[in-house]
């Protein structure tokens, strides 16, 4: 076994390697970039070193860095991650002449299956059903135009070393085949070092599952199940499920063995990912082969109880699979939500800046990397568990040069709908301030009819959210039990104020019992009555419920049980009551004295300023092209400028018809949110 290894990546997953490689007794050694000097794996790693300026194509994905690193700290192994440099055969090849065990597969493997293009051309060969598509090489936008014509729009366009959502396209007409053709190709350059773009028929109704493999160099392969990933936008996973609720144990056999003889196919070993589309009738269809560990493996672990980073180091070192098909069982169910460093309420686009708040819900033993590592496929103690894979911390920094992921938050639970609000109470309960992120719209995901009820294909956002996420709108109930905990919570912060003041001995009779609340547009007339164990509320038509919580003012989570269900929320303090967060609902709640309460209506309401007449920068990002000049007229849906911000394009469109009168910035401009790009007549 190797007494040291190299995580040749960074973040979350580079933590998450580093994790492993401890428990097995085997020193790790991180790498950073100048904007990675303070990152949490660089800390949690035994070594570190430096590898260059922020951008990853000056630092993480180039080679000859990479290796001096391993150079200087005599790493016997190098784990690659994923994205950056994990299906890159070229480092590979150079690990291989250096000595040093790659763990991934052999180059051969990465070559053949890699390559979206390669992976497609074989798998057709071997008779597997793939979608139709173009696989040759595209030299221009012309030919990428001609070729989407020939297969039939929609069509999906790709950037063959590609991965994670990176240098992808849909394209509905020649327009958009066009511009998806060149954004595709700068992203994969980017990105991947390599801009070779492929394009294929885009399959209007599919679901995305996919299988993951685990094989060693001893000619041994098996399945670990399933993975869901139908819920996507911009075709990135956002929320991943295993098992799916889609599949009977016949089609996962069938999928299962499909990709084991795929990976035996090219003499694969380590573990790696086959993709399919599903379609209604649980038809499957071959898309491509990661090789590599992928993003959304934590639920795989969850619900087998193998640890496939120690499974990876495992087969790198020479050692033979353990584990047998037979011996693999699937046990309850596992959730994973990404959180991301993205703005819901601005059509998802990154967000960076400070954590001033990080705070994830409190892990608890489930699977190989928490406290209860004897489980291996067996249920955990308890009804649910929580995992949380993470690479920062409050007070870090979310850059510009990266992927806006920071988090993975999962649960397992015996069942589905157990598990579903295990992760429903764990995003209630997760605190993060200081930069726009999704964890309102993945909240509103758990709680979706579609998702429940497992009716869902990667249409799921596009069709459900077709104008943008905008928070959700609570029902009658949940407000309710808002209202009622507000109340008692706004008294117990009335009684803190007027003893600090000293101004008067009785406290509850200078608070009063009576309050009006006010949020989401309605209002509730209540009156609280208070003991020891807590407060009971009663509402003006007669409605009463029970409130008991330990929060105390100045608490940012309260957790509050009304009735004997649980209620999770986050607390900010406003003038006359609270901003509270709750299953993706952002409220301003007010709680006042009946009288104030009447007064407040009179009050004008505060209207906002007029930006019609702008295009504003939506997120902090890089101007790549300014599309127009002063004194155009411009249609509705014309391309202004191109907005280039954590590795991805963001082409900005005209919302009405207009004419440019100024330009305030251009190609090279580095702009914050809401700086003013142009101003229109």
């Amino acid at each position: 076994m190797f007494n040291k290894i190299l995580i040749a990546n960074r973040g979350e997953i580079a933590c998450r390697v580093i994790k492993t490689a401890r428990k097995m007794g085997i020193g790790t050694v991180a790498i950073y970039s100048d904007a990675d000097r303070n990152a949490l794996h660089v800390s949690m790693a035994d070594e570190a070193v430096h590898i260059g300026p922020p951008p990853a194509n000056q630092s993480y994905i180039v080679i000859d860095k990479v290796m001096d690193a391993i150079r200087q700290s005599g790493a016997q192994a190098v784990h690659p991650g994923y994205g950056f440099l994990s299906e890159n055969s070229k480092f590979a090849e150079a690990l291989e002449a250096e000595g040093v065990a790659f763990v991934g597969p052999p180059v051969g493997a990465i070559e053949s299956m890699g390559d979206k293009i390669t992976s497609k051309k074989i798998a057709q060969d071997a008779g597997v059903s793939t979608v139709p598509g173009y696989m040759g090489l595209i030299e221009d936008a012309d030919e990428a135009v001609k070729i989407s014509q020939q297969i039939g729009y929609p069509v999906m366009i790709k950037a063959s070393a590609g991965g994670g959502g990176k240098g992808m396209r849909i394209a509905w007409n020649d327009e958009e085949a066009r511009e998806g053709f060149q954004s595709s190709k700068n992203e994969a350059a980017n990105s991947f070092g390599d801009d070779r773009i492929f394009i294929e028929k885009f399959v209007t109704q599919p679901r995305h599952i996919e299988i993951q493999v685990l094989c060693d160099s001893h000619g041994n392969g098996i399945y670990l199940g399933e993975r869901e990933c139908s819920i996507q936008r911009r075709n990135q996973k956002v929320v991943e499920e295993a098992p799916s609720p889609f599949l009977d144990p016949e089609t996962r056999k069938a999928m299962g063995e499909q990709a084991v003889a795929l990976a035996k196919a090219v003499n694969y070993a380590s573990a790696g990912t086959v993709e399919f589309i599903v379609d209604g009738d649980k038809n499957f269809y071959f898309l491509e082969m990661n090789t590599r560990l992928q993003v959304e493996h934590p639920v795989t672990e969850l619900i087998t109880g193998v640890d496939l980073v120690e499974q990876m180091i495992r087969v790198a070192a020479g050692e033979k699979l353990t584990i047998t098909q037979d011996d693999v069982t699937l046990t309850g169910w596992a959730i994973e939500n990404r959180l991301y460093a993205e703005d819901p309420y601005r059509n998802f686009l990154p967000s960076i800046g400070r954590l001033t708040r990080y705070r994830p819900p409190q892990e608890t033993a489930a699977g190989p990397l928490l406290v209860n590592e004897k489980w291996q496929g067996e249920a955990p103690e308890g009804d649910a568990a929580v995992r949380n894979d993470t690479g920062v911390y409050e007070g870090g920094e979310i850059s510009m040069y990266y992927d806006p992921m920071i988090a993975k938050l999962c649960t397992w639970a015996p069942t589905r709908e157990q598990a579903i609000e295990a992760m429903r109470v764990a995003l209630d309960s997760f605190e993060v301030e200081g930069i726009g992120h999704n964890l309102p719209f993945l909240s509103a995901v758990m709680d979706h009819p579609k998702f429940v009820s497992g009716d869902m294909t990667t249409a799921f956002i596009a069709e459900e959210y077709p104008d943008g996420f905008e928070g959700v709108e609570l029902s009658a109930v949940d407000l309710r039990r808002i209202a009622a905990s507000c109340a008692a919570m706004y008294r117990v912060a009335e009684i803190r104020r007027t003893r600090v003041s000293g101004r008067m001995d009785n406290h509850e009779r200078k608070v009063g019992k009576r309050w009006n609340v006010a949020l989401q547009g309605q209002e509730f007339d209540v009156k609280v009555k208070a003991d020891k164990e807590g407060a009971t509320v009663k509402f003006a038509d007669g409605e009463t419920l029970r409130v008991a919580s330990d929060w105390t003012p100045g608490d940012q989570l309260a957790v509050v049980d009304v009735d004997g269900s649980p209620l999770v929320m986050k607390v900010d303090k406003i003038s006359g009551g609270f901003r509270i967060r709750n299953r993706g609902a952002d409220l301003k709640v007010h709680v006042r004295r009946p009288h104030q309460a009447a007064l407040a209506k009179l009050m004008p309401e505060k209207l906002p300023p007029d930006t019609s007449k702008m295009l504003l920068c939506p997120m902090p990002g890089l101007i790549v092209k300014i599309d127009v000049e002063v004194g155009q007229e411009v249609q509705e849906g014309q391309a202004l400028c191109t907005v280039e911000a954590m590795k991805m394009e963001n082409i900005l469109r005209a919302e009405k018809k207009g004419t440019v009168a100024k330009i305030n910035a251009g190609p090279g401009d580095s702009l914050a949110v809401d700086d003013v790009i142009i101003e229109f007549e």
